[in-house]
């Protein structure tokens, strides 16, 4: 019974242990099938994760490209105002304005200003190359006609004759009248803006060359350190001739007691010092309590006949220090001298002699630049008075001391005085 209940027990032993087994194995399968439902259900979330990764994107995509579209709309819309504004049409400048500043408030800070749309579609780095040599860019322009090359053509048929007719060497000489032995060279620049052609022969390396010889005599036979003639009279220091030089001095002095004692009277003086300088060399010198609305028209040509106008030449010296400085001597006009000798002789009973002395005035300036003007600016490092005895040829000097009474002189261009040219350079 006990090896049967044994045997028993062992058969069912042996029963309960391929049970197990068979248990292990569903419970592998079950784990299986978990894991395989797990992976499943975690490959749809994966899914769902991407999907909603490449919805955002797109919609990233979608509103920077709707941003772009706003500001190129509000670009379109304000570059639009602006050529309103430009024609004149303020209101309708103003309505696309607003319209493009409710699309994109910032738009004014948006835009590129150095550069304009270009409506061809051209290469930007070509017009670079254009700009930066200009001059040989025109040059390439020019028209080949009747085998040579014409300066401008008509825009439009023409029953008179052309300026573009004439040789060019006429045309270099109606340049030359231009400018002018006053060195107008503003009038230059001015019609170089005419045309291509007109570009080029204000471009004439011969007349800037001329124009230096004026200003500075032999001294500026050298080129070098300036790449180009036309460099050198801008860059080099040099006076201005289209304008005057004006110095205004005021102080207060006090005046005589009053007759009964009680006050004495303090009067505010003014005077202006006035200096015109002339490409030959001739400088005009005044001093004169006028104001310079009256007094800067009398000094437009050097003949003038302002009482007590001084005249002289000057000469331009540059130290090694790169100071320019401009060295000035002027005197009383001969004829002014005879009339003061023929007013004093009114007076005196017997012929008085002939004037002993021969008063000069020695002028010592610095040249500098102030502000967007160049050369405009002279400021005093000398002044002195010399006496010359007839009878003896001796020479006195008095110097003056420099004080707040010496202010310094500013330029102020004069239209008329480049108005007319009398002679061509």
């Amino acid at each position: 019974m006990a090896e049967s209940v044994i045997n028993s027990l062992g058969i069912v032993e042996d029963q309960d242990g391929e049970n197990g087994s068979t248990d292990d194995a569903n419970l592998h399968v079950e784990l299986n099938v978990f894991r395989a439902q797990w992976m499943s259900e975690l490959k749809p979330n994966s899914a769902s994760n991407g999907g909603n990764r490449g919805l955002s994107s797109r919609a990233a995509d979608l509103k920077r490209k709707q941003e772009l579209a706003r500001e190129e709309k509000a670009r379109e819309l304000f570059l639009k105002a602006v050529e309103e504004e430009e024609n004149g049409a303020v209101y309708e400048a103003i309505k696309y304005y607003r319209r493009a500043m409710q699309i994109v408030p910032d738009i004014e800070f948006k835009i590129n200003y150095s550069r304009s749309p270009d409506p061809d579609g051209g290469n930007e780095n070509d017009m670079d190359g254009e700009i930066e040599d200009l001059l040989a860019y025109f040059h390439q322009q020019l028209t080949l006609q009747d085998n040579s090359l014409k300066i401008c053509v008509p825009e439009v048929d023409m029953a008179q004759m052309h300026i573009s007719a004439l040789p060019p060497e006429v045309l270099m000489y109606i340049f030359r009248w231009v400018v002018s032995r006053d060195l107008d060279l503003r009038a230059l620049e001015q019609l170089s803006l005419v045309c291509r052609g007109f570009y080029i022969c204000a471009r004439d390396p011969e007349i800037w060359r001329s124009a230096c010889l004026r200003a500075w005599g032999r001294s500026c036979t050298k080129l070098v350190p300036y790449n180009s003639w036309r460099e050198m009279f801008l860059e080099r220091p040099r006076v201005r001739f289209d304008g005057v030089y004006i110095s205004k001095t005021a102080y207060i002095r006090q005046g005589e007691e009053s007759l009964d004692g009680f006050y004495r009277a303090w009067h505010q003086v003014e005077y202006y010092r006035y200096l015109r300088f002339f490409p030959d060399g001739q400088v005009m010198m005044l001093t004169t309590p006028e104001d310079p609305l009256v007094t800067v028209p009398r000094l437009r040509s050097r003949n003038t006949r302002v009482e007590s106008i001084m005249c002289g030449h000057y000469r331009l010296s540059q130290d090694t220090d790169n100071q320019t400085k401009v060295f000035v001597v002027v005197s009383k006009r001969k004829e002014e001298k005879v009339a003061e000798y023929q007013r004093i002789s009114r007076f005196c009973r017997r012929n008085p002699a002939a004037p002993e002395t021969e008063h000069s005035f020695h002028v010592g300036l610095q040249l500098s630049s102030g502000g967007r003007q160049s050369f405009n600016k002279l400021n005093w490092i000398h002044h002195s008075c010399h006496i010359t005895y007839r009878s003896t040829g001796e020479t006195v000097v008095t110097a003056f001391d420099l004080d707040q009474m010496y202010a310094s002189f500013y330029f102020a261009r004069v239209k008329s005085y480049t108005a007319f040219s009398e002679r061509p350079l």
